[in-house]
């Protein structure tokens, strides 16, 4: 099982980006999808997850700003991005649990790719 982000890149405070994971492989069900992110000399900190029924929660900090979305056909997690301000960047990561079969499952983490938002 691979996960593959793309979609990050630089932008001015204001603009915005869309990073899509999807998720490729032995795939039985996707269970929660989220994106963390990590700035540098920091913590690697959740920003949005998703569960299968489409049930989102956000950090705070991004609340009103960030919409997370699946698309379960595709095996596609999806984060737009709007409002974008310059703490908001860092090297974003998708995250996936992900099951084989019905009883084995694992969590899987994409490669990352870096959102740069310049004041």
């Amino acid at each position: 099982v691979q996960l593959q982000a793309s979609g990050g890149g630089l932008v001015r405070a204001g603009g915005s980006l869309r990073l899509s994971c999807a998720a490729s492989g032995s795939i039985f069900r996707i269970d929660t999808m989220a994106w963390y992110r990590q700035a540098p000399g920091k913590q690697r900190d959740l920003v949005a997850s998703i569960t299968s029924d489409g049930d989102a929660a956000y950090a705070d900090s991004v609340k009103g700003r960030f919409t997370i979305s699946r698309d379960n056909a595709t095996s596609t997690v999806y984060l737009q991005m709007n409002s974008l301000k310059p703490e908001d960047t860092a090297v974003y990561y998708c995250n996936a649990r992900i099951r084989s079969t019905y009883y084995r499952g694992e969590t899987y983490w994409g490669q990352g790719t870096q959102v740069t938002v310049s004041s």
